[in-house]
């Protein structure tokens, strides 16, 4: 074979390599949305930036339209997800195991297990935020009668909070909305504690301390062990720093935050999802400090949600074993 030959046999064997790989891509997108949307929570919350900037980062790597919608939070978020209203969505654990067994508000009685994790997100810290001037500085001195703000109706936050609160004897007013709403009626006098559980640092919290003093107010050991007792939490630090008037460590409990999708959705779709999460930390950070702990060894504390086939490839390939019985 001449040098001639030789190189029409190599442009042909690249062409071919080429189609072949062209086809391959081709059939690996098989089944895949012309678009997907992430269900979030409301405006001025950790999650609508969590999930719209990881939404966002999805779209560009793989070539497709996507985006974070507002919503009410995890509750509805498992909803949205069962029924495919939206693609992915974001729970934390407690919402996901009500809406399992068929005891979500949104549909009681009806098992919302069309669901499946895909990858860990964060802890969510129940936190209690005052204005400085309002003299709180504990969960003790919650007076009588406070209107306290949980944010949206059917979140994490309005599901386990006023439940907590009430387990340590605090007589509130419940009110509920949006976290940047919220944060502006406490600004305003309208209420006078809000009662947040988000990943940190809140955005609304952060915007509210530029524009005014306040107080994190800490749970106390005791209250803690009451907490965690009652409930599915466990004991979480926020760290000195996290927001700009926080110079201590303040004592919080915590839930776990997991992304989800549909469980109809391809297996190559969802691979590629988790993929895209999992193995750009630096692009996550930059989304959320919350994100810090957006690592793939933190799929274990997952122990309500069977996994996507598509998630378990992934952590599979990457050398993290996933539990033959939430394997879905």
């Amino acid at each position: 074979m001449n040098f001639i030959q030789i190189t029409k046999a190599a442009g042909l064997a690249a062409t071919l390599l080429a189609a072949s790989g062209t086809a391959a891509l081709a059939q690996d997108r098989e089944g895949w949305p012309d678009s997907f949307t992430v269900g979030t929570a409301s405006q001025g919350g950790t999650y609508f930036a969590y999930g719209s900037g990881w939404a966002n980062l999805v779209a560009e790597s793989l070539g497709i339209s996507g985006g974070g919608e507002v919503t009410g939070g995890p509750t509805q978020n498992m909803a949205l997800v069962h029924t495919g209203d939206v693609a992915f969505g974001m729970t934390t654990m407690g919402p996901a195991a009500e809406a399992l067994d068929g005891n979500s508000p949104l549909a009681p009685g009806i098992p919302l297990d069309n669901v499946r994790a895909i990858f860990p997100m964060y802890q969510t810290p129940f936190s209690i935020t005052t204005l400085s001037s309002s003299g709180i500085t504990s969960i003790s001195e919650i007076p009588a009668g406070s209107r306290i703000g949980f944010g949206p109706s059917g979140s994490t936050s309005d599901t386990y909070f006023p439940r907590m609160l009430e387990t340590l004897g605090v007589e509130f007013e419940r009110r509920n909305g949006g976290w940047s709403d919220l944060g502006g009626q406490l600004q305003d006098g309208l209420l006078d504690v809000i009662a947040f559980a988000a990943g940190i640092p809140i955005p609304a919290v952060s915007q509210l301390e530029v524009q005014t003093d306040v107080n994190i107010v800490d749970f106390t050991p005791e209250e803690l062990a009451t907490v965690m007792e009652a409930f599915p939490v466990s004991d979480f630090t926020i760290q000195p720093g996290t927001y700009q008037s926080l110079d201590r460590e303040a004592q919080a409990v915590a839930m776990w935050n997991f992304a989800v999708a549909n469980a109809d959705l391809p297996e190559s779709f969802v691979y590629e999802v988790v993929k895209t999460v999992m193995e750009n930390h630096d692009r996550m950070m930059e989304i959320h400090k919350a994100s810090r702990s957006t690592l793939p060894e933190n799929f274990v504390h997952n122990e309500v949600l069977l996994w996507h086939p598509g998630a378990v490839r992934w952590f599979e390939e990457n050398g993290y074993d996933i539990p033959d019985d939430l394997e879905g």
